[in-house]
């Protein structure tokens, strides 16, 4: 286990990547990204049984990035993990990379399942949770949603069917900071109260900080206490954590900064290498 010093150390360097990668590709969504770090370098390092001798097995923990224009996050917590090399970050959203703008299980080692499309990510985990049920594989599912992405009727579908099948080994993290790409999710399509409809399609609800590492990991091991129903993880967030001129601006939510705004936001985050 990580304690909160090393697990911040992480979360800087995932950070710096995030925003250098999208800057380097002109091109990707660095609000979200970043605003959701702090809970998948906790998941990735003190909680999922992830690693280079299992990365291709199914005798381990999933995790979903439903979510999945928010892909820089997962490559950089890849990178971090010592996955995917850190070099091939700078190669996002290239032709012929295997870094694109959404995720691809076909060809990135330690992603396991192909999304883009809102909605459908949280369905592909409650299939792999109810096939390890099945197969009596007793690994768990995480999956990551973003607030906005809870507009979308097929994640309800998902829901229901996750309470209905009792799929305890299911744990659901809503990244909770309330811009979409149009603005306010209140605004947009007000999906609110999240964590009260989660609870009334019959999930155990977890409501925390999600940029407070002792909530974070208190929450995911309370998870896997849960028996006969999944879990949600209701994560208040700020969109563009750690860059000043990104948090709570959705102008943020799919924009790449300039070569001066990189350079801010590195110096925001502690330089241009690694600690």
């Amino acid at each position: 286990m990580y304690n909160k010093e090393e697990l911040c150390k992480y979360s800087n360097n995932i950070r710096k990547n995030i925003v250098k990668m999208i800057a380097h590709a002109k091109s990707g969504h660095p609000g979200g990204s970043l605003s959701a770090v702090d809970m998948i370098t906790c998941l990735y390092f003190n909680v999922m049984d992830i690693n280079h001798e299992n990365v291709n097995s199914i005798e381990r923990d999933r995790f979903v990035l439903s979510k999945g224009h928010a892909s820089p996050l997962l490559y950089a917590v890849l990178a971090e993990k010592g996955l995917i090399p850190e070099e091939e970050l700078m190669t996002f959203r290239q032709i012929n990379s295997r870094l694109q703008g959404h995720p691809n299980m076909n060809y990135v080692p330690g992603v396991d399942m192909s999304t883009g499309s809102l909605g459908q990510g949280i369905s592909c985990a409650v299939g792999m949770a109810m096939a390890n049920k099945l197969d009596e594989n007793n690994h768990r599912v995480y999956v990551l949603l973003g607030d906005g992405e809870c507009e979308e009727g097929q994640v309800w579908e998902a829901a229901m069917a996750a309470a209905h099948y009792k799929l305890d080994n299911l744990c659901a993290m809503i990244d909770y900071n309330e811009l979409q790409i149009d603005g306010s999710i209140h605004d947009v399509m007000d999906p609110s109260p999240l964590d009260k409809k989660f609870e009334a399609f019959g999930w155990h609800v977890i409501e925390i900080d999600g940029h407070d590492y002792d909530q974070i990991e208190k929450a995911f091991e309370e998870a896997k206490t849960v028996k006969g129903c999944p879990t949600l993880i209701f994560a208040h967030t700020t969109k563009g954590k750690g860059v000043s001129f990104m948090e709570n601006q959705a102008g943020w939510h799919g924009s790449a900064p300039n070569e001066e705004q990189l350079k801010t936001a590195l110096e925001e985050l502690g330089g241009n290498d690694h600690d």
